[in-house]
């Protein structure tokens, strides 16, 4: 059996030896390396060449996201972050998921979380699932230079729901921003992400976009013209009331192993929106939006899945085009031009 050869970058030789425990303790899993900081990070990543790098956000020298940048234009691999659950953390955190890292794991209690072990299973299952990702989707350039898609609209009352988890983030930065302000319908975006990072990564969304992104609350009356990124740990779901459509987030299961889950707000927006619903199932592992997106095609709706082309993990979208389920089979740089075409 090959071993998963892993890399730990921490400033903290506490984690850095409750992460090597963790990581010894499987199998599957050989730690090849250890760097105190950002720039021995770089320097022994281009040396030892791992398959997974677990990398720490706040660090002196170079920050984790500043070793990620060096990292990536050296050599392509596979970046877990380790993030604190603090703001600068979350923002950090969206930034290097933008920039390359494949995933993240937060830590418990501060940048020297004594009970990081609880994280174990997490942090195992996660450079399990990045190991098989092709390091050449990671760093691949999209060729075309997208453009923000303006049309004269009438009148719509559409919906717009989005699904996306691994690659999500810089997927996304090929979606959003693309969406003009006026468009007349709302968009609901759920990204597969813990509590403590959805509203970083509305906040960024925001700054790069013409429309309006912002972390949805409980209660929150649907406008067009606005992206609603579901909170972490909560499913989003939409209650008609009266002439108003609402969110109300939900604790209930994991859907798909995840929370917040497509599955949940695709089926609850196909209900109410019937004919009128889009669906846009971007990259990620697993099956979540497939089961929503049967509920939109019951409905006459229409679906998107993104392209194995532009995927970092073509597993969501495969899902659901396996089904038949998908409508139109874009990039990611063609969805908002899609959806704008639809509507």
């Amino acid at each position: 059996m090959k071993k998963i050869r892993v890399m730990i970058c921490d400033d903290s030789a506490f984690m850095r030896m409750i992460i090597k425990e963790i990581l010894d303790a499987q199998p599957n899993i050989e730690v090849i390396g250890q760097a105190r900081d950002g720039m021995e990070c770089v320097e022994k990543a281009v040396k030892l060449l791992p398959d997974v790098i677990t990398m720490d956000v706040e660090m002196p020298k170079l920050n984790g996201l500043e070793a990620l940048k060096l990292i990536m234009k050296k050599i392509s691999t596979r970046v877990v972050m380790v993030s604190s659950l603090t703001q600068e953390g979350a923002d950090i955190t969206i930034e290097a998921l933008e920039n390359g890292a494949l995933d993240f794991v937060p830590k418990p209690s501060g940048s020297v979380s004594t009970n990081f072990r609880s994280m174990g299973g997490v942090l195992i299952e996660k450079i399990q699932n990045v190991a098989n990702i092709d390091p050449s989707r990671i760093t691949r350039k999209i060729s075309t230079k997208p453009h923000i898609v303006r049309r004269k609209f009438l009148s719509s009352g559409r919906i717009v729901m989005i699904a996306s988890s691994t690659g999500g983030p810089k997927s996304l930065d090929s979606v959003i921003p693309l969406l003009p302000k006026d468009l007349p319908a709302p968009v609901l975006l759920v990204q597969h992400m813990p509590a403590g990072f959805t509203k970083s990564l509305a906040n960024r969304l925001n700054r790069i976009s013409e429309i309006k992104v912002v972390e949805a609350s409980e209660g929150d009356i649907l406008q067009k013209g606005i992206v609603y990124v579901a909170p972490g740990d909560f499913h989003m779901g939409l209650k008609a009331n009266g002439s108003d459509v609402k969110i109300f987030l939900d604790k209930g299961a994991k859907i798909n192993g995840v929370r917040p889950a497509a599955d949940f707000t695709f089926d609850c927006g196909a209900e109410i929106f019937k004919t009128q619903t889009i669906g846009v199932v971007m990259t990620g592992m697993g099956r979540d939006g497939t089961k929503g997106s049967f509920k939109i095609k019951h409905y006459q709706g229409k679906v998107i899945a993104e392209s194995e082309e532009t995927c970092v993990v073509y597993g969501m979208p495969k899902s659901v085009v396996q089904e038949g389920y998908a409508d139109h089979i874009v990039p990611s740089y063609s969805i908002a031009e899609k959806i704008v075409e639809i509507i």
